[in-house]
């Protein structure tokens, strides 16, 4: 059974890893800085960006897979899909050294949980012929 739904959004979610990514390695050359952050507090918020989309999403969609695999109906796969992009676009926003404060990155990261959470419910009680 293909995964049509997972992977509209794993390619979305796939152009926003890619900015994240660009956004640490555009700065590297003029840093003088080849690994790490070298110090840097510019470098290290954008390493940080990158690294919480790489230590979050790649799980979130492995659970939506699975859920959409185990016959969910495509409007939970889609809701799944579409609340985890939106929280992985606005989050980076709230990423900042000075402050851990900032609505962006309490909506992305809730939002993230929240999606991450209700995927795992659903696999599970699909496992237990649940839900479809």
């Amino acid at each position: 059974m293909p995964v049509a739904i997972t992977a509209l959004y794993a390619g979305i979610l796939a152009f926003i890893a890619i900015a994240l990514a660009a956004n640490v390695g555009w700065r590297r050359p003029g840093l003088g800085v080849p690994l790490g952050d070298g110090g840097n507090e510019v470098l290290f918020v954008a390493n940080r960006r990158h690294m919480n989309f790489v230590e979050h999403v790649p799980l979130t969609l492995i659970l939506i897979a699975i859920v959409e695999l185990n016959g969910a109906p495509s409007p939970w796969v889609h809701s799944l899909g579409g609340a985890l992009v939106v929280a992985r676009i606005v989050h980076p926003f709230g990423i900042h050294a000075e402050t851990l404060n900032h609505p962006a990155r309490a909506i992305g990261a809730l939002l993230t949980v929240g999606v991450t959470a209700t995927a795992a419910v659903l696999a599970i009680m699909q496992h237990f012929h649940a839900f479809p």
